[in-house]
């Protein structure tokens, strides 16, 4: 795997576009408790890709991954709560799900290609 910088990374680009959807999804959203987990759970997923690769050891970018993708679970599981307490109708949930799980891949693709091969 070559690049340069992890804002070259699709997962990336597409964690921190998630990031701002949640952030509009939830600006109307009174349940301040549960927004301030959605959008914390939502920026650590990008956040922690691009700690994860400034680093100086694929040890420590493999670690940040596995975090990212421990956020991703995270956040899946909050929509599906919002969902289930009626912030977020079925199509919104469908549309968040589908797009975490289609990271939290990406996140593990990235953590085989960097993982020493056995």
């Amino acid at each position: 795997m070559s690049y340069n910088s992890f804002e070259e990374l699709d997962v990336w680009k597409r964690a921190c576009r998630l990031a701002v959807d949640i952030y509009e999804s939830l600006r109307k959203c009174s349940d301040y408790g549960l927004k301030d987990q959605m959008t914390r759970s939502a920026v650590s997923i990008a956040s922690n890709i691009a700690e994860g690769a400034e680093r100086n050891s694929k040890t420590e970018y493999i670690r940040f991954l596995h975090i990212a993708k421990g956020s991703a679970a995270e956040l899946r599981t909050q929509v599906y709560i919002a969902q289930q307490i009626g912030i977020y109708k079925n199509s919104k949930t469908t549309e968040f799900v589908k797009e975490l799980k289609e990271i939290s891949a990406m996140l593990q693709g990235l953590i085989k290609s960097l993982s020493p091969k056995t």
